[in-house]
Formats: C-alpha cells, sequence, structure tokens
C-alpha cells in the first residue's frame, strides 16, 4: 500500500468538510431493542472480495445470529466510500456506522459530525467476557483514540492499526553475523557494514516510502511537530537547524559506504518490494502491511524480522516513538438507534474477529491477548511498549507539495547526486515561495 496514497486516501493517513444537516451533537441513547425487525447501515472501507471483508462478513452474521430481527446493510465501498458518503447522508439516507482512518474522518466529517462514543467505551457487553469494552481493546490504541480530537474523547473505536519499522531479512543478518539487532545509530552502521562485508545489500528504499525514512529521523531529533513545521516553512529559515544538516550527513554517509542497493534513489514503487522479499537486500523501512503485501514473493519460507529505527544522535525523542495510523469505526450522529450501531461495533472488535482480521489479513489485532501474525511477531512488543505515537511520515500537519519536493532532493542525497551540503542548502532555495 503505497504511503501516498494511505494519507490521501485512508495515511496514515488507511472515511468532505462539515456541512452536514442534522447530523450533530451526541445522540441521545435509543431505547429500541433488538427482535423489533430494524436494519443498521455499514458503510465499508472494503471491497467485497477483501479478505478484511470476509472478516467482517462472518461478525456481521454473528451480530446478526444474537440479535434476531436486526439486519445489517452493507456497502462495500472499498476507499472510493469517501466519495458518496458526505452525499448520502445529505440526502437524507440512513447511516450508521462509517469505517475509515481518523485522518480522513475528522477533517471530513468531524467530531460535530460523529457521535461522542465515551459511555459505550465504558460499558460492558456480550463480547466483552464481563469486561468494559475500553478495556479489551490495547491501551496504546485507546490512547491514540482518545487524543486524536484533541479533547480526550472517543469519536472512533480504532481497528487494523499500522506502525512503521524497519523489516529485516534474519537469514541474511545471520550469513552476515548479526546476532543483537542494532539499537543505536552506530549500531545500525555496525550492521551495515557486516551485511556489506558478506556480499550483501544492506539498504533499499523506493519512492513511495521516502517520508516515513526520513520523517522518522528528523522526528525522533526534534518531533513531529517541529518536523511538520520544517516541512511548511516558507522562509527557508528552518533548513539551517543543525538537525537537518546532521541528518544530510547520516544518509549521504549510507550512500558513500555503499550501504543502498545500486537502483536505490530511481527504484519506483513496489521495485524495492521486491527487492527486499527476493533477499537481494536485506532492510526496508515500510509500514506493517508490508509482510502481507509481498507474500507471494517472498513464500512462506521468508525469515521476517523486525526492528524499530535505531536512535539517532542527539536526538530529543527515542525510537520507542513510532509512526502509527490506523483505521476505525464509527458512529454517524444522525443514527436513529447508535446504541445497536454500537453493539455491532463491538462485533467487528471482539476477540474472534479481531484474531480472524490477523489470520486472514495479516492485520495487527487490537484486542488484548490476540496472536499477531508470525510475520509481525517481532514488532508486538515495540507496539505495545511505545511511549507515543508519530504522525505518519515523523511530520504533523506538513505542506504536502513541499514534501514532494523533499522526495526528489532525497532521492537524488541517497544515490549520490547531491552532497549533504547541496541538498540542505537546495531545499533552503525552494522553501521560499
Amino acid at each position: 500500500m503505497r504511503i501516498k496514497n494511505i494519507i490521501s486516501v485512508i495515511a496514515a493517513a488507511a472515511i468532505a468538510a462539515g456541512s452536514f444537516s442534522g447530523c450533530a451533537g451526541t445522540a441521545a441513547s435509543s431505547s429500541s431493542k433488538a427482535g423489533q425487525n430494524k436494519t443498521i447501515t455499514y458503510m465499508a472501507m472494503w471491497n467485497e472480495n477483501e479478505a478484511q471483508a470476509t472478516v467482517a462478513k462472518q461478525a456481521i452474521a454473528d451480530f446478526e445470529a444474537a440479535n434476531p430481527g436486526v439486519t445489517v446493510k452493507v456497502t462495500w465501498g472499498g476507499r472510493d466510500i469517501r466519495k458518496t458518503l458526505k452525499t448520502s447522508i445529505d440526502a437524507g439516507q440512513q447511516v450508521d456506522v462509517v469505517e475509515n482512518s481518523p485522518d480522513w474522518l475528522y477533517p471530513n466529517l468531524g467530531t460535530k459530525y460523529l457521535l461522542k462514543l465515551d459511555s459505550y467505551m465504558n460499558k460492558v457487553y456480550p463480547t466483552t467476557e464481563n469486561k468494559a469494552f475500553k478495556d479489551t481493546l490495547l491501551p496504546v490504541m485507546t490512547k491514540f483514540a482518545s487524543t486524536y480530537a484533541g479533547d480526550n474523547s472517543y469519536y472512533y473505536v480504532p481497528n487494523q492499526p499500522s506502525v512503521a519499522a524497519i523489516f529485516y531479512n534474519k537469514d541474511l543478518f545471520k550469513k552476515a553475523g548479526i546476532t543483537t539487532v542494532p539499537s543505536s545509530w552506530d549500531e545500525f552502521l555496525g550492521a551495515c557494514a557486516k551485511l556489506k562485508a558478506a556480499g550483501i545489500a544492506p539498504l533499499t528504499v523506493d519512492d513511495a516510502y521516502y517520508g516515513i525514512l526520513y520523517g522518522q529521523y528528523l522526528a525522533e531529533a526534534k518531533g513531529d511537530v517541529w518536523a511538520g513545521k520544517l516541512f511548511s516553512d516558507k522562509t527557508g529559515e528552518n533548513w539551517s537547524d543543525p538537525a537537518v544538516s546532521q541528518f544530510a550527513k547520516a544518509f549521504e554517509e549510507l550512500y558513500k559506504k555503499g550501504y543502498f542497493t545500486t537502483t536505490t534513489g530511481s527504484n519506483k514503487y513496489p521495485a524495492a518490494q521486491q527487492e527486499l522479499a527476493l533477499g537481494k537486500a536485506a532492510m526496508y523501512m515500510n509500514g506493517s502491511w508490508f509482510p502481507n503485501e509481498v507474500a507471494s514473493t517472498a513464500g512462506p519460507d521468508f525469515n521476517w524480522g523486525v526492528m524499530a529505527f535505531p536512535n539517532v544522535p542527539n536526538g530529543q525523542y527515542n525510537n520507542k516513538n513510532m509512526m502509527l495510523i490506523s483505521q476505525g469505526y464509527a458512529v454517524c450522529s444522525k443514527s436513529k438507534d447508535p446504541d445497536l450501531a454500537f453493539k455491532l461495533i463491538t462485533y467487528f472488535m471482539d476477540k474472534k474477529t479481531q484474531q480472524a482480521f490477523a489470520d486472514k489479513a495479516a492485520c495487527i489485532p487490537c484486542t488484548v491477548g490476540s496472536t499477531w501474525p508470525k510475520a509481525l511477531k517481532d514488532l508486538g512488543p515495540m507496539f505495545n511498549s511505545m511511549y507515543n505515537t508519530f504522525a505518519w511520515g515523523g511530520a504533523k500537519n506538513p505542506d504536502s507539495d513541499f514534501t514532494s519536493v523533499v522526495d526528489g532532493d532525497f532521492a537524488k542525497l541517497i544515490s549520490g547526486k547531491l552532497t549533504s551540503d547541496q541538498f540542505v542548502s537546495d531545499l533552503k532555495t525552494k522553501a521560499k515561495r
């Protein structure tokens, strides 16, 4: 899944603006009960032939079986559901449960048009094993969801999170004699040196993932808020920050020492993904959906490893701060039966369904105690011990037009077409726009 598509279609980003009439406020609890021939509408962001849809269908069947007389009407809209959702609500169509990324939900629907879910999060449901619904979810995800709107309230239930990390081939690491996953930048350079000495290209990347590679470095250096201001600066002054020069010199060194594949800098998505899957490179920073995307190339015996981006020298943040995005379920405040709508969501989020998402779609499960996909096993401990999260791409509210300019110069930096000094100087000039 391309990052740029994630941020614009989900980015991450993985459901315009608040002009909905009659879809405001926090609807009162409905007194309706199952068994009264009710219909709940679910606007899904999956196509009906996708693995996620298959899993969702079973959860819906379980919900309908447990609530006689209730029918779930699904629109399998895929990523294009965003094009019709606003029009559907404005036209008076019944919309109860919507699914998409908060990166899209909040800018386009906003808290005014999404039901506040705090009271529902604290209730016990048949699917929650005598626990409050919130307590069945991973704490890192409930924290992420509650901070998204800025008022410590919930307007969506997080599902299928994705995190950025370095994926690597454990067999190639073993061949190079690397026995410990690098944590510091110096250790990372040491691992690259061992891989190169063993005749293995250490690193690859393509144009779709430049942003998370340099974004994580800059976010660790001074934070994603600072990075967002850097990518939105129209004076060029922010590019004089020593952290920028340090970052540029670090990646210049990776190029000069021959740690990138020979095609790095010209790779077009998904070329670099295939390099890693075919064993032509040892490491590649990507989203946690990556192993599933290359499963047919890598094969079932690929020895997947996952590690955090190394801690950068003089960084204000460490690598326990990771980029995180998610999908999620929300209830439109225009729903005539929000209680029943949220109850449907609990079936999508129960342990059975979350395990099915992990097993059949290689997704990160959001429930406490679930088993992660084999390829993401190493990611679990890092995920659950995150101090905090960075915005996808390592920058909050950047000028997306200018990040594409940075991408172009970054490609030249890691392919030797610009020195670190030229990289900084060029972007200082181009920022004045």
